[in-house]
């Protein structure tokens, strides 16, 4: 990897030393829940001040132990690296060219009120008004530093190891690495962390206080953990013992929430007002065949059935021309028609939008009229192919804006009433755009189809751009068996923060989908700034976002903050950071912060703030029984997709897979005795097994064919939470017990046990398999699929996309779908069974050679086997 330019070391002449010994760091839980190219730098590398201090800019050692205005030198700005590959940031900016926990439908956010947050007084403890106190100030503890959280536990960010190994060398093995995944999370909930009043930030670097901050009772002031300068608390942390900082929630909790409600504002309508007035509209493909039309109209009458009452409507219809549905007509489905050869000019949106049609309507006065347009859609009936009929997607989405946009704001007695949160655009669609602006030619071997696919990329990246600046989001829900272009679709939901899914068809999945893309909370306005102790240098970002110019966020001193403009600010998304020691490491902790800024659906402004305090280590082992193997293999498997983004290159990403194992075992494993063979380190034990999912599942091997869903796939993956991301790496099998109960097993084919269902969770598929004994009874293997289907739905709840939910029985064609996600543990001897898939012996001895007769033998390689093909002992699993 091409390093980045890293910055001089700094070294301070004063530290604070707090009164009680440092305790270890304490090592976030992880609640289930989402080597890279090189880096580009930039053009010309900036340039950074040396630090010069000087007599004047210093304070005494008896009032503060540290330089009062620290100089702490700027950090290189990394590449963000997003699909379908990481632009070099230039000025004018450059976004990245991609549109992040598992469940977009997340607990009902809160209405703020000053009741809900910790209200604090920001004057000086009346034990300070005068100047005295029943103690004196110099009796005094000077420095303390609060107690640190017994549970850093957040499950907005998740690192690939507890601990930083000292050594630069080490700790830069590129094969295994360091990082983190980062997601904004939930919409915020009532609790101690939420804070309603301005945040104490360091004047030279911009990082918040925390608990780990050391404080200067005496006066309040505070030392920033990432630059170590003195900062000033105006007053507010002065204190005569420790436990009086306590009511403050920076200093006692490692996440807080400063919110700044929306209706404390002049100009805003109250929160509960702008719950639901984001409008959504509906951009509907008409060129459809009658058995594709039926199933979207069943979905559409049910998502219309299941918007609140309050939410704003719109529809629209598009094949050669565009159909605006006007809702004032009650009794008749009635549309104003645009031609969608091209772009609508402003002036025949004008008189569309100031003329009498009411074009977004709440639920409750237009449920009726919704209803009856969707019941007057009719198959397409022209005798021309699914692919080669005049479909014009992007005229539409114009239309979509526009009507969105309005005449400006809806103006209500001088209040500006402004949606709460995103707006979106939830395209129907069922082909390829062939017709108006950003269409491609009905044929791919048009001479000059490259040059237009290309024009047609560039204006859909274009107008998803413009949707972004409109907080407008595009998703884009495909079905059907017609090919979609999806590299000229892709851009459009990718730039406006949205997401692009493929569906088989327009029933269950597709009708789920629609629901949960209306209305998953999602916030506006989003920027990450991610800021790191100074030996840490961030090399890599893979994720929903670009990054932010200068003027949308605060400039401080010496900032040396990656700052990231999201996209859209959602639950199901993440970024993946990839760190780097820059040099030898020599302090015993090393400190991360992260900030989100957003406003979310009430118009509040959000500021997330989650700092960590990881231990450093010189001891290989105690790093490695720190890392965290689910999280590596996240983090591994996205750097590794981000460079496959053909199914050529997917290939070759399988034998990198390979030679990281190789790389891991040389570093950090050990050499069998009187052997060639080197030992995977038995702390990474689980590791090898997810990268080798990785390998043969559906991102790298061969399960997908064709390039459209691959790509789809691809891009949902590089931005998915970190449970979903876990779940498209390496399937959860859970096995049917007697009993109604569930055991969960190893993904290995050892558990296609002909008495037994097994439900096997691989993201966006969900596979319930029922094993012919069983389904030789009919009406146990009913009550037992009923289970298996409850279950099914309940692990996919809030998962966005909504995963296929496929069950078949054992020797069925479809059952391939099945096992080819297994690992053909078969092909291995007893005793590895054993070890590996413990269940196995609970077997009689004639139902293991039922199972072993049960099964066909191929080509394909065990785990373990692959492990010796590679000249590596696979570790023992735990």
């Amino acid at each position: 990897m091409a390093n980045l330019p890293q910055r001089p070391a700094v070294n301070y002449p004063g530290t604070l030393t707090p009164l009680e010994p440092d305790r270890p760091s304490p090592q976030p839980d992880r609640t289930p829940v989402p080597h890279s190219p090189p880096v580009l730098a930039s053009p010309t590398p900036p340039r950074y001040p040396q630090p010069s201090f000087r007599p004047d800019q210093m304070h005494s050692p008896s009032n503060l132990l540290s330089p009062a205005n620290g100089i702490r030198t700027g950090s290189p700005i990394p590449r963000l690296s997003t699909p379908p590959g990481p632009p070099v940031f230039s000025t004018p900016v450059k976004p990245a060219a991609v549109p992040f926990r598992t469940s977009p439908a997340t607990p009902q956010p809160m209405a703020y009120s000053s009741a809900t947050a910790s209200s604090l007084p920001v004057s000086t403890p009346s034990f300070y008004s005068n100047g005295s106190s029943a103690g004196s100030q110099r009796d005094l503890p000077d420095v303390v530093r609060m107690e640190e959280p017994i549970a850093a536990d957040s499950p907005y960010v998740l690192f690939s190891a507890n601990k930083v190994l000292k050594q630069k060398k080490l700790a830069n093995v590129a094969s295994l690495g360091f990082g983190a995944i980062v997601s904004a999370g939930r919409e915020i909930s009532p609790g101690p962390q939420i804070i309603q009043r301005e945040p104490h930030r360091c004047l030279n670097c911009g990082a918040y206080s925390n608990p780990y901050s050391s404080i200067l009772i005496g006066s309040g002031k505070w030392q920033c953990v990432i630059c170590q300068s003195m900062n000033d608390s105006k007053g507010e942390y002065v204190a005569s013992v420790k436990d009086e900082l306590r009511i403050y929630p920076e200093l006692s909790l490692p996440l807080v929430d400063y919110v700044q409600t929306g209706n404390k504002r002049p100009g805003f309508v109250p929160a509960s007002d702008s719950r639901t007035s984001a409008p959504v509209v509906l951009v509907i493909d008409e060129c459809l065949d009658e058995a594709h039309l039926q199933h979207l109209q069943s979905s559409l009458h049910a998502f219309v059935d299941s918007l609140p009452q309050t939410t704003r409507l719109g529809i629209i219809l598009y094949g050669r021309t565009v159909s605006i549905y006007d809702f004032s007509e009650e009794s008749v489905a009635s549309a104003d028609v645009i031609s969608g050869a091209k772009s609508p000019s402003a002036e025949s949106m004008k008189s569309l939008i100031y003329g009498t049609g009411v074009y977004l309507s709440p639920m409750h006065a237009s449920l009726k009229v919704a209803h009856e347009i969707f019941s007057s859609l009719r198959p397409y009936t022209s005798n021309i192919p699914e692919a080669s009929r005049d479909r014009c997607l992007g005229t539409a989405v114009e239309a979509a804006l526009a009507i969105i946009q309005g005449p400006s704001a809806e103006m209500s007695r001088g209040v500006v009433r402004r949606a709460g949160g995103n707006s979106r655009i939830i395209v129907c669609a069922g082909g390829p755009i062939t017709f108006g602006p950003g269409s491609l030619p009905h044929s791919m071997s048009h001479p000059n189809y490259p040059y237009m696919e290309k024009t047609a990329i560039k204006w859909m990246e274009t107008l998803g751009r413009e949707a972004h600046r409109h907080n407008t989001v595009v998703d884009i829900l495909c079905a059907g068996t017609c090919p979609l272009r999806v590299p000229v679709l892709q851009p459009l939901a990718k730039a406006s923060g949205g997401v692009l899914v493929l569906h088989d068809d327009f029933g269950e999945a597709f009708g789920v989908d629609l629901q949960r893309a209306a209305t998953r909370a999602a916030g506006s306005h989003g920027l990450l700034e991610v800021r790191c102790s100074d030996d840490i240098l961030i090399t890599q970002v893979i994720g929903p976002g670009e990054e932010a110019h200068s003027e949308t966020h605060e400039a401080f001193k010496n900032d040396a903050a990656l700052c990231i403009q999201m996209l859209s600010v959602e639950e199901t998304q993440s970024f993946s950071l990839s760190m780097e020691n820059k040099r030898d490491i020599k302090s015993d902790h090393v400190y991360f912060q992260f900030a989100f800024h957003y406003s979310d659906i009430y118009q509040a402004d959000v500021s997330r703030v989650i700092t960590f305090k990881l231990q450093t280590v010189d001891s290989i082992s105690a790093y490695l029984q720190s890392v965290e193997d689910e999280a590596a293999a996240v983090l591994i498997s996205k750097r590794t997709l981000l460079m496959a983004k053909t199914q050529k290159e997917a290939v070759d990403m399988r034998a990198t897979v390979d030679e990281r194992i190789k790389d891991i075992a040389l570093k950090f494993g050990s050499q069998v005795p009187k052997s060639k063979l080197n030992s995977f380190p038995k702390e990474l034990s689980s590791l090898p097994e997810l990268l080798f999912h990785l390998r043969r599942g559906p991102l790298l091997g061969n399960i997908i064919g064709h390039e459209d869903e691959r790509s789809v796939l691809r891009n949902l993956f590089l931005n998915a939470s970190f449970d979903l991301s876990l779940r498209m790496v390496a399937p959860r099998c859970l096995m049917h017990q007697e009993g109604g109960t569930f055991e969960e097993l190893p993904a290995y084919d050892l558990s296609m046990q002909s008495d037994k269902a097994v439900l096997l969770d691989h993201g966006t598929d969900v596979f319930i398999w029922l094993g012919a004994e069983l389904s030789a009874d009919e009406v146990k293997c009913a009550a037992v699929l009923a289970a298996c289907r409850t279950l099914a739905e309940e692990l996919t709840e809030f998962r966005f996309p909504a995963p296929r939910i496929l069950a078949f029985k054992e020797g069925s064609s479809q059952a391939r779908y099945f096992v080819c996600r297994l690992i053909p543990a078969h092909k291995d001897p007893p005793y590895e069974q054993e070890a590996r898939f413990p269940q196995v012996k609970t077997l009689t001895t004639d139902q293991r050679r039922k199972l072993k007769s049960s099964f066909i033998d191929f080509d394909e390689a065990s785990f373990c086997e692959w492990m010796r093909s590679l000249k590596v002992v696979p570790p023992e699993p735990r």
